[in-house]
């Protein structure tokens, strides 16, 4: 196809037109083709850790044939020894496929392979930190079918063509492939080099040195010069369209190079320019795209994922946020990855929150409230969970759209609020510019560094709350007014006991007939009181109107002096779960009823000197209700909502 420089106005107002279905279907969408392809991982627990050698460079030397489910291939390793008396090399491989032969300088090895460990004896000890390698000969048929880390599919409903694709995050490399499964080590480069039927051809990281037709095989040598882990090694093989398109910068242009299905075609073709005016965004707002040297690609297989320089793609997953998540990982997962699962929401928290940041700056900007709504929607759709991953053995916790990705964007876009833009956006390009962590990996612990020398505070009090915290917090308002001055009491309620109090800066909206105004409050204890000075008379109070936080939906009501129940407060509303009641003095006997739209007793609660008080709204039907307070000669009603 011709190579092709795409004008960026156009393609936004294209994707402006047809981005139309609900923001956190897509996201689901996407988590679930990532947690799918990962569910059939090898359990962690299996491996072996190896730590006794630095991998230098692959050459992945591979021959398939996307009809059978098969592989067969030479992998040659250059390594570095880590320790003293270094007289034998393991990888990880599993059992299921079968050892042929090691070779070191042209000589047979002697090996074993179980418990999926491959271990080979050397003829003589290898000095510390000198160079040498082998090559592991092999084949088999990789286990997992159409969810594994290696896929024998077909695509065409005319012609059922195969195809073959890998995917290996997690834990999944090993089970297609000789190689050190771990966080800990990158190869500092790579050569896949994969021969199959001259009618396909191959896919796969950095760039496309060869693609030789010998007889009835095709073989296509591609090269890739940049750090990379394990995972993040992959190659698709059918029968692709090529097309091209380039990136411009300012110094020079990235060659975008896609493979896809022929009967997808002009359709994506039409669809993938538009990460273009994405990766100048995220060019601007990090740094240059890190492997400019080579290319950028998109592959369409039956699963997405950010492989390095070349995302895999599934067949209807060429949408706008698709193309930014992925894009992102390039930077937030790719260049910088994670150090352990535990930290995948470096991955996978970063990329989604650059994609609400494509959405903010782009698109005119239409779809970056909706973004922000569906992620605090689904985070407080359960009570508990934290950021921090406690089973990485389950790719279901791994990937849990919840905590992983959304939870993970909005702790971004909330300390963003906390900390300011400036300090914000000089913390990740610092974090990003770090020489320790270049091409390398990252734990929580660094970016939590660089946040803090750019914002000159300790930050341990906001990741203890929203890092390894669960859940999330409630807000009740009450306010009054006398002349110009207004009163605010807030109340918070936490979903988890893990976190005793959130402590956050909120930003609260008072409005009047012809005007409004937004503050800042530093909410750092319960039932705090905050006096403002406000030169117009309101009428209504509202907490975090452009959506900053992460809470459940917030309440606030006025009090009015005259009224005897100014004193209560009743929240959240509308509720889920328990009706939280406060008490902001002491009553002798207050009963409290809540009624159907009939009047029937649904339930009943009474406070006799206590301040605090809830009503159990679990398993009653939705709808409107009206709970009523009784004290003395006083009976005042008010409106609640039961939601699903």
């Amino acid at each position: 196809m011709k190579t092709t420089f795409v004008f960026v106005l156009t393609c936004c107002c294209l994707l402006a037109r047809a981005q139309r279905t609900d923001l956190s279907t897509k996201l689901l969408q996407l988590v679930e083709s990532e947690k799918q392809a990962s569910a059939s991982r090898v359990n962690p627990a299996k491996f072996t850790s190896i730590n006794d050698y630095d991998v230098k460079f692959h050459r992945c030397e591979w021959q398939v044939d996307p009809a059978v489910n098969y592989i067969r291939g030479k992998i040659t390793t250059y390594f570095k020894p880590l320790t003293a008396n270094f007289d034998s090399i393991k990888f990880n491989l599993t059992d299921l496929l079968t050892v042929d032969s090691i070779k070191y300088h042209g000589s047979l090895l002697l090996f074993s392979h179980s418990g999926n460990i491959v271990r080979a004896g050397l003829p003589a000890l290898i000095p510390v930190n000198m160079l040498d390698s082998v090559s592991v000969y092999y084949q088999g048929q990789p286990s997992g079918g159409s969810s594994g880390s290696f896929v024998q599919s077909t695509h065409s409903a005319t012609n059922n063509t195969p195809v073959i694709w890998t995917f290996s995050e997690p834990y999944g490399a090993s089970d297609w492939w000789p190689c050190k499964n771990s966080l800990t080590d990158k190869a500092d480069s790579i050569d896949v080099i994969v021969t199959s039927p001259s009618a396909y051809r191959t896919a796969s990281n950095g760039l496309l040195a060869s693609e030789i037709i010998s007889g009835a095989n095709r073989t296509c040598y591609w090269k890739h010069r940049y750090p990379i882990a394990t995972y993040l090694v992959c190659f698709a093989t059918t029968n692709y369209v090529k097309y091209v398109n380039y990136v411009p910068f300012q110094s020079t242009n990235l060659m975008e190079q896609s493979f896809v299905y022929p009967e997808d075609s002009a359709s994506i073709a039409s669809q993938t320019p538009a990460d273009i005016p994405i990766m100048q965004l995220y060019d601007t707002l990090f740094g240059i795209y890190p492997f400019i040297k080579e290319k950028y690609g998109h592959v369409e297989t039956g699963k997405t994922m950010e492989h390095q320089t070349m995302s895999f793609f599934g067949t209807n997953s060429f949408g706008f946020e698709t193309l930014a998540h992925e894009l992102a990982h390039q930077w937030f997962g790719n260049y910088i990855t994670c150090a352990s699962w535990r930290d995948i929401w470096l991955n996978e928290g970063f990329a989604t929150y650059l994609s609400g940041l494509a959405y903010e700056r782009m698109l005119g900007g239409v779809w970056w409230m909706p973004f922000k709504s569906s992620r605090i929607t689904e985070i407080t759709s359960k009570p508990n969970g934290s950021v921090w991953c406690d089973d990485t053995t389950s790719a279901d916790r791994i990937f849990d759209s919840r905590l992983s990705y959304a939870k993970g964007a909005m702790l971004l876009h909330q300390l963003r609020w906390v900390i300011g833009d400036s300090a914000f956006f000089a913390g990740i390009r610092n974090y990003l510019n770090d020489p320790a962590l270049a091409f390398g990996f990252a734990r929580t612990s660094d970016i939590k560094h660089h946040f803090e020398v750019s914002c000159g505070q300790d930050l341990t009090w906001y990741f203890n709350d929203w890092f390894t915290g669960q859940g999330f917090p409630s807000y009740h308002i009450s306010w009054s007014q006398s002349g110009s001055a207004v009163t605010l009491t807030v109340h918070q309620t936490q979903s988890d006991p893990s976190v005793p109090f959130f402590e956050l800066p909120l930003p609260v909206q008072l409005k009047g007939p012809a005007q409004d105004t937004i503050v800042r409050i530093d909410n750092t204890s319960q039932n705090q009181t905050f006096s403002l000075n406000i030169p117009f008379t309101v009428n209504s109070v509202k907490l975090d109107p452009d959506l900053w936080i992460i809470q459940a939906a917030g309440s606030s009501a006025h009090v009015d002096e005259n009224d005897p129940f100014k004193y209560i407060s009743v929240f959240p509303n509308p509720v889920r779960g328990k009706l939280q009641i406060m008490l902001s003095k002491d009553f002798e006997d207050l009963a409290i009823k809540l009624l159907d739209l009939t009047g029937r007793v649904v339930k009943t609660t009474a406070v006799k000197g206590e301040r605090n008080s809830m009503i159990d709204c679990e398993g009653i039907s939705p709808g409107l209700y009206f709970l009523q307070f009784n004290s003395g000669t006083y009976t005042v009603a008010r409106k609640i909502v039961v939601g699903n």
